[in-house]
């Protein structure tokens, strides 16, 4: 083997976290499927799934990035799966025994985000400790080509499995999916070295955290940015499977299928993300895939039954195939950037203004779905996320993302003449 298939805890980090990330891409597109099938939920009602899924970043966001700077990172990452095979595991439970609800799902959503938010913390927080700062790059575009592959797998498994056993059997995989992944997580045997942090309230140590992002304009950028991105991407999401299935009519298994292939589109990403990195330099490659990816969104709304799905599998496809590689450079960007002692206060930091407009795209995606219509809010969205690019201004003019040295200040990568 070569490169990081060689490393054993690599490739066990690798494969639960890809187990983990398939069950809840199935999920992702199941539970909407619960609760637009099974349970006749409003298009609101649907959106607002999304909403609290994320609503913890905004709620504990901050205080979890404290908290994991404190820890070591794999057990933190060890329980927060445990706890949402448990949760995502009483879904099918409830609908054996007749009491599955709304609210019920909704409470599901909320208590496995909850669990994210502190495993993404202590996963980003973990990797460089687990692979090594040279070989960041090669694994999170390992990981996130996985997780693109997983979001192609995923909506066509979740629509097999919802024609074949019903949308809930979606959420019953995600559940065992967390518990292959707990499984890898306790077989890994490198270990972190957590730097000690003085006796500090936790209100001080948050506000660490803050006053670095604040202060630094790449981190605030990329920051502002991801807020509005999010907000733009999330509104859209929150109610695609609401266009496909009432709008255009399209059934379970054809949601799934157009879902799938649109997410093809990161897989390409992310084989794509080192390459272009490697040509144009990391920041302008971080540049072209937005100015790529933000337009292509706008096909999205000019989708018709039939033939004209396709124009949706194209939108998607482009935007996935953008993002996953910006995403895969600007993560490699923040973990050699950033104080190892200070990540999880400086990702949740960022986080906590970066996720936090998700829960209120899901509930925006919802309301304006219901008063201007679906279509109409997807058009929205899609030039919001245009509208965005103008943020990421301070980087137009850098070949390559800064670097940081541990203990010393930010200094750029050598520039060609």
């Amino acid at each position: 083997m070569k490169g990081l298939w060689g490393n054993r805890d690599f490739r066990l980090l690798w494969t639960g976290e890809t187990t983990s990330m398939l069950g809840s891409m199935v999920a992702s597109t199941a539970l909407p499927l619960v609760a637009v099938v099974t349970l006749q939920a409003s298009t609101f009602q649907v959106a607002l799934l999304t909403a609290v899924a994320w609503l913890p970043w905004l709620v504990v966001g901050l205080p979890a990035g404290a908290w994991v700077d404190r820890l070591p990172k794999r057990p933190v990452m060890l329980v927060c799966n445990t706890v949402s095979m448990a949760v995502f595991g009483s879904v099918p439970l409830a609908a054996v025994f007749g009491v599955l609800s709304m609210p019920y799902l909704l409470a599901a959503a909320l208590l496995g985000g909850v669990a994210k938010v502190f495993f993404t913390l202590a996963y980003r927080a973990y990797l460089p400790a687990l692979v090594g700062q040279d070989d960041l790059l090669e694994a999170n575009a390992k990981l996130d080509g996985s997780e693109s592959a997983t979001q192609v797998a995923g909506p066509g498994l979740a629509g097999l499995l919802a024609q074949a056993f019903g949308p809930v059997s979606g959420v019953l995989a995600d559940a065992v999916s967390f518990g292959v992944s707990v499984l890898c997580v306790r077989a890994v045997r490198a270990r972190e070295t957590v730097v000690p942090h003085a006796r500090t309230p936790l209100r001080s140590q948050i506000a660490e955290g803050l006053r670095f992002v604040a202060g630094d304009r790449y981190l605030r950028t990329l920051m502002l940015f991801g807020a509005v991105s999010n907000l733009a991407l999330t509104g859209y999401s929150s109610i695609q499977i609401v266009f496909l299935s009432r709008t255009l009519g399209a059934s379970p298994g054809l949601v799934g299928l157009v879902l799938a292939l649109a997410a093809s589109g990161g897989v390409l990403g992310a084989v794509l993300a080192g390459r272009i990195g490697a040509r144009f330099g990391t920041a302008r490659a971080f540049l072209l895939c937005e100015v790529f990816a933000a337009p292509m969104l706008l096909l999205g709304p000019l989708s018709s039954p039939g033939w004209g799905l396709t124009l949706s599998v194209l939108a998607v496809f482009g935007l996935c195939a953008g993002v996953v590689c910006s995403n895969i450079l600007t993560t490699t960007f923040r973990q050699r950037y950033c104080p190892p002692e200070l990540y999880g206060r400086i990702s949740s930091s960022a986080s906590i203004v970066n996720y936090g407009t998700i829960p209120l795209a899901g509930v925006l995606g919802g309301v304006l779905g219901e008063v201007i219509g679906v279509r109409q809010t997807l058009w929205v969205a899609a030039v919001l996320l245009i509208a965005a690019l103008p943020i990421l201004a301070p980087f137009r003019k850098l070949r390559d993302f800064p670097v940081r040295a541990e203990g010393r200040p930010p200094r750029r990568l050598p520039q060609p003449t």
